[in-house]
């Protein structure tokens, strides 16, 4: 069985932000650690070498792969901040209460499994918060610990 090609490391979280480029997106960076380590309670690490995850779960995929994750997190990457919030691709109604939320969250896009968000002066930090929390609870719910 193959292994997963992003895992957590010891790699320092504080320093890869200070190598984020440009400045504006290092702050923005700076600004989502704070929030995510406040709502989920939980010490960031490096996963790969460029995703910084909260808190880990497992899980087995249909091809019977069992695999551990980040519970949530994010990348700074130079393009956009790429938003991981599981719980929404793991819960019908998660997914539900997070279209609302997006609707009211400002400019952004998403993906397969990600939130993309350009910089945060884009969005209302109030709902992203919002959107963080109750992603987090979801996956308190559906992988407790």
């Amino acid at each position: 069985m193959a292994e997963a090609k992003t895992v957590p490391t010891k790699a320092s979280v504080d320093e890869f932000i200070d190598r984020v480029e440009p400045a504006a997106k290092r702050e923005d960076a700076r600004v989502l650690l704070e929030l995510f380590t406040k709502i989920t309670g939980e010490q960031p690490r490096m996963w790969g070498d460029s995703i910084i995850g909260f808190g880990t779960y497992n899980t087995t995929y249909a091809s019977g792969r069992d695999v551990t994750w980040m519970r949530s997190g994010f990348s700074p990457r130079k393009a956009k901040h790429s938003v991981y919030l599981m719980g929404g691709y793991c819960d019908e109604i998660a997914a539900r209460d997070r279209a609302a939320a997006l609707e009211r969250l400002g400019k952004h896009s998403t993906g397969k499994s990600c939130l993309y968000i350009n910089k945060l002066s884009d969005v209302d930090l109030g709902v992203l918060e919002e959107m963080i929390a109750a992603d987090w609870a979801t996956m308190a719910r559906i992988y407790p610990e």
